[in-house]
C-alpha cells in the first residue's frame, strides 16, 4: 500500500506510471453485470438482502459449481460476502477462538495474518522454503510440534500464482480431516488457471470452508461482492456473525453479479490477455535478471527473486517507482522472514503496459 500510493502521488502529479504492484483487474465489470446494477438502480429498491444473500445468486452460485467443477452444492450452505474480505473475517470469527493456532503459508496474503492477529488467533507462518505450495507435509509436520485448529491455503495463491495439484489437494484435505485441522481454501483466483482445469476443495470434503470472490476473474473489485461455500454446522454460526456485522452485501453488487456467471465469452478475452501478459513476463523477467521464486500457474502475479539487484526489495521498489516508475510490490508484506529477497509484479494490465514497463526496467538497470 505505501508503494501504491506513492504511485498515486506521482500520478496526481503528472508522471506516467506502470503500476504493476496490485492485483486488480484493468477491464470493468462485463457488460451484462453493468446493465443489470442500472436496471436496478432505474428502479430504486435497493435495501438490505437476508443476510446469507439473495436467494438467486446463492442459487446462481450453486449452479456455477455444477456447471465448472461437476460437484452438487445446495444453496443454503452458500453465504454471499461483503467481497472476499468480509468472508475472511467470517470464517475466523466463526471457526476459530482466540488463542487458537492457524496455519498459513509464506508466502502468503498478507491479510491472513493481519486479520487473525487482530483476532486474537495465533498465526503459524509455514515457510515454504522453495516449495511451490502448501502440502500434507507442511501440516502434518507443523501440528506434530504443536497442534493446530486450523489452516488456510490458496490455489492460485497470492503472491505467488502456484496452484495445488489435484491429488495434493486432495492430500492436503485428507490430511486435514485426520488430524482433526479445520480447514479454510482460498479459491479466489479459480478460473485463472493456465496450466490445468480448476479443482475445488469441495470435490475432496464437505467440511472445507470456501472462499471465492466476484473481484478477480469476474473482474468486479469495486462491487464488494463474494461468497463462502460452508459446512452445513457453520451456516447459521456464520449467517448470525454476519447479520451483526454487516447487515448484507450491497443488494446492488448481488444482483448484477447474478449476470457474472453469464458473461464467460466476455471474461475469457479478457483472460487470453492475461495470458498472453503471462507469457511475455516468463520471458523477459528472468532475462531482467529476475528468476521467478515460484510458478506462474495461476491468478495475474509473477512472483520473483530480486537478489541478483538488492538484498532489501522494499528499497528497490522504491527506487524502481521513483526512478523507472515502475510500481511493482516487495516481498515483505507476504513473508515476513524471507520477503526482503522478493518482489511481486501484477500482470493484470494491458499488454503494451507490461512491454513498456520491461523496458523501462531494463533501461534503468543499465
Amino acid at each position: 500500500m505505501d508503494v501504491l500510493a506513492e504511485a498515486n502521488r506521482l500520478i496526481a502529479t503528472g508522471v506516467d506510471v506502470v503500476s504493476m504492484a496490485v492485483g486488480q483487474p484493468s477491464d470493468p465489470a462485463p457488460l451484462a453485470v453493468r446493465e443489470a446494477a442500472a436496471a436496478a438502480l432505474k428502479r430504486g429498491r435497493i435495501g438490505y438482502t437476508d443476510a446469507l444473500g439473495l436467494s438467486g445468486l446463492r442459487a446462481a452460485i450453486a449452479r456455477h459449481y455444477g456447471e465448472h467443477y461437476g460437484i452438487d452444492i445446495a444453496p443454503s450452505r452458500i453465504a454471499v460476502t461483503t467481497g472476499s474480505s468480509a468472508a475472511f473475517n467470517l470464517a475466523f470469527l466463526a471457526m476459530f477462538d482466540a488463542g487458537d493456532r492457524v496455519a498459513i503459508a509464506a508466502p502468503g496474503y498478507p491479510a491472513y495474518r493481519n486479520i487473525m492477529a487482530a483476532l486474537g488467533i495465533e498465526v503459524v507462518e509455514i515457510e515454504l522454503e522453495g516449495a511451490a505450495y502448501l502440502h500434507a507435509e507442511h501440516l502434518r509436520t507443523a501440528h506434530a510440534k504443536k497442534p493446530l485448529k486450523g489452516a488456510l491455503f490458496a490455489s492460485p495463491a497470492n503472491p505467488t500464482g502456484a496452484v495445488v495439484p489435484e491429488n495434493e489437494l486432495a492430500a492436503l484435505v485428507a490430511t486435514a480431516d485426520e488430524l482433526g485441522i479445520s480447514l479454510i481454501s482460498d479459491e479466489i483466483y479459480h478460473r485463472l488457471a493456465y496450466t490445468a482445469p480448476d479443482s475445488t476443495a469441495l470435490a475432496y470434503s464437505s467440511d472445507v470452508t470456501v472462499i471465492n470472490s466476484f473481484s478477480k476473474y469476474y473482474c468486479m473489485t469495486g462491487w464488494r461482492v463474494g461468497w463462502m461455500v460452508l459446512p452445513e454446522k457453520l451456516v447459521r454460526p456464520v449467517e448470525r456473525i454476519a447479520q451483526s456485522l454487516y447487515i448484507s452485501a450491497p443488494e446492488l453488487s448481488q444482483l448484477a453479479a447474478i449476470e457474472a456467471f453469464k458473461a464467460t465469452d466476455e471474461l475469457e478475452v479478457v483472460k487470453s490477455r492475461y495470458a498472453a501478459n503471462r507469457e511475455l513476463l516468463m520471458k523477459r523477467l528472468p532475462e531482467l535478471g529476475f528468476p521467478l521464486a515460484a510458478p506462474m500457474d495461476g491468478a495475474f502475479y509473477a512472483f520473483c527473486d530480486v537478489t541478483r539487484h538488492t538484498n532489501d526489495s522494499m528499497a528497490f521498489a522504491k527506487r524502481m517507482l521513483a526512478e523507472a516508475h515502475v510500481a511493482a510490490t516487495p516481498g515483505r508484506d507476504f513473508d515476513p522472514l524471507q520477503g526482503q529477497r522478493t518482489m511481486r509484479f501484477s500482470y493484470a494490465g494491458s499488454y503494451n503496459e507490461m512491454v513498456e514497463a520491461m523496458a523501462r526496467i531494463e533501461r534503468w538497470l543499465k
